[in-house]
């Protein structure tokens, strides 16, 4: 099974659950259904966040095979799937020091 035909049964259960109208149910689902599959389905874990904006986090999770996903979650426990792939590459990225 592919992570598309995934990404697009999570989309269908949002719909059929009603987690979002139609119109914006892209890849959404509560945010523990869609982390325990990326988990149990592709060994995918958290490797960094960051805010959005007060109400919207931004997470990446990756496996050790290479596959990501990025997700976009909300404070209401809802996260919509932005982008998934292959190939990941992660070099040691530092954030810059204030002042430096």
């Amino acid at each position: 099974m592919t992570r598309f035909v995934v990404a697009a049964m999570l989309a269908t259960a949002a719909i059929i659950l009603g987690a979002a109208p139609a119109s914006a149910a892209a890849q959404c689902a509560a945010r523990a259904d869609i982390i325990k599959a990326l988990g149990d389905k592709f060994h995918e874990t958290e490797a960094g966040r960051g805010l959005i904006n007060p109400n919207v986090v931004l997470e990446i999770f990756v496996s050790d095979q290479g596959s990501w996903t990025v997700l976009a979650s909300d404070t209401k426990g809802q996260s919509c799937v932005l982008s998934v792939g292959e190939g990941w590459d992660s070099p040691t990225i530092r954030a810059a020091m204030p002042g430096a």
